[in-house]
């Protein structure tokens, strides 16, 4: 099993989390360099994280998760938990664009629609996450887990939100830092 994408990625700790200890190649890209080629000879989505499992090729972090539960014997998750998913994903994928054009040279602060319901899904996912994890809804270390502790992790490693009113996501955060392999996945460690 090969498992590519970048040490940095959300998406791609995530994947790592959830394998663990499992053996698996992870081959380290820089999507936006050197590594752009390869993306694009491996993935038509070019999207990180890419599992190959043999002939199987799987191109998207929940299409993965999907495929490791199923090859684990494990239940599909509950449709609490796809929302769930679908939350931490909502505020992470408008995080990623709000770092994207910051990279390139956009003022993502100016008062836009675009930039504007960017942050509106942000802090509207994250507040609600934060109600969550204050009911115990993550109190499991499972993948809706993991992937919330990667976003939360990931924004303040990148500095992209103000965590005012949700600081219940920090304390998330911290309580699950060692946690198998979230050491060794850290982005800080890069």
């Amino acid at each position: 099993m090969k498992l590519i994408g970048s040490t940095t990625s959300p998406y791609v700790r995530r994947i790592r989390l959830l394998l663990g200890a499992e053996p698996y190649e992870f081959v380290n890209l820089d999507i936006y360099g050197e590594g752009r080629d390869e993306l694009r000879r491996k993935n038509p989505a070019l999207k990180i994280p890419m599992l190959e499992d043999g002939p199987q090729a799987l191109y998207d972090s929940r299409m993965i998760a999907r495929y490791l539960s199923a090859k684990r014997g494990l239940k599909a998750l509950t449709w609490d938990q796809e929302n769930q998913l679908t939350l931490v994903d909502a505020a992470n994928d408008s995080c990623v664009t709000l770092l994207l054009s910051k990279r390139s040279g956009l003022d993502i602060e100016q008062d836009a629609m675009f930039y504007n319901l960017q942050r509106e899904r942000i802090m509207t996912a994250m507040r609600t996450l934060s109600a969550m994890v204050d009911a115990g809804e993550f109190s499991v270390w499972d993948y809706p887990a993991i992937c919330l502790y990667c976003m939360v992790d990931w924004l303040d490693f990148r500095s992209l939100v103000n965590f005012d009113g949700v600081e219940s996501l920090l304390s998330f955060r911290d309580q699950h830092q060692n946690e198998v392999m979230v050491p060794e996945t850290d982005p800080r460690n890069a």
